[in-house]
């Protein structure tokens, strides 16, 4: 029987670098609408589910995902953790995909490579970071199973673990499987956190989004190599840790 998978992209209005930037305009649509577009492009993808939380503050993102027909869970604002279980018991699957709404960029391709790589090895958990990042921040993908989500879930206590949602995954399960990029991208920074960063993001879908996501890793990377004044918008700019 065919395992079930959905995709729960996390997303909230408050930002502590650049509030509000998943309802930010890219190209007439808001960042996450973008976000939503490219993750439908997944071929082994059954459904999405946008999580935010339940903040009055987070009310636009509810009813803007109203307004275009698709699925939200509202939980907790800092235990995402929690969101997710939840999101989860409302709408189940066997395994599950977490996106965050901060990477306009997401690749529907290597979001299939995940899953592929998930169900090949018959793990509980794979991602494209988790034990080497060979791929572009802002792409990161992971999988997880419901098992292992609801584990964690009775059992993750330090709040990061519930605010990141997935270290108690890949810090404590053994069985868990990475694909890594044929050449090194790490240190491509394309998820929005920063002003910086979505100079960057609006220079590449200035050049490519004409009506439709058809441009993808190599695409952009090319593009950026072919440009190195675009890559130095964002080059200062550090990620936070997760603790």
């Amino acid at each position: 029987m065919k395992k079930k998978v959905e995709v729960i992209i996390q997303a909230r209005m408050g930002s502590t670098r650049l509030p509000g930037k998943v309802m930010l305009n890219l190209c007439g649509k808001p960042v996450l609408w973008h976000v939503l577009q490219r993750v439908k492009q997944a071929k082994k993808v059954d459904d999405i589910i946008v999580a935010t939380s339940n903040l009055q503050a987070d009310d636009i993102i509810a009813d803007y995902l109203n307004s275009i027909d698709t699925k939200c869970f509202r939980g907790d604002e800092s235990d995402v953790l929690s969101r997710y279980y939840y999101a989860t018991k409302k709408y189940p699957a066997d395994a599950i995909i977490r996106i965050t709404a901060d990477c306009p960029l997401i690749d529907p391709n290597v979001i299939d490579d995940v899953v592929s790589c998930f169900f090949t090895h018959s793990c509980k958990y794979a991602s494209n970071f988790s034990q080497k990042r060979s791929f572009p921040r802002g792409l990161d993908c992971e999988i997880f199973s419901f098992q292992l989500l609801e584990r964690a879930f009775h059992e993750a206590t330090e709040d990061f673990e519930r605010e990141h949602v997935t270290p108690f995954m890949y810090w404590k399960q053994h069985k868990i499987a990475t694909i890594e990029n044929k050449e090194d991208y790490s240190d491509m920074r394309w998820t929005l956190d920063t002003l910086e960063d979505f100079e960057l993001i609006q220079a590449i879908y200035h050049q490519f989004y004409h009506g439709e996501h058809n441009f993808y890793m190599k695409e952009i990377y090319s593009f950026l190599k072919s440009n190195p004044q675009i890559m130095l918008l964002n080059q200062e700019i550090q990620q936070k840790p997760v603790k």
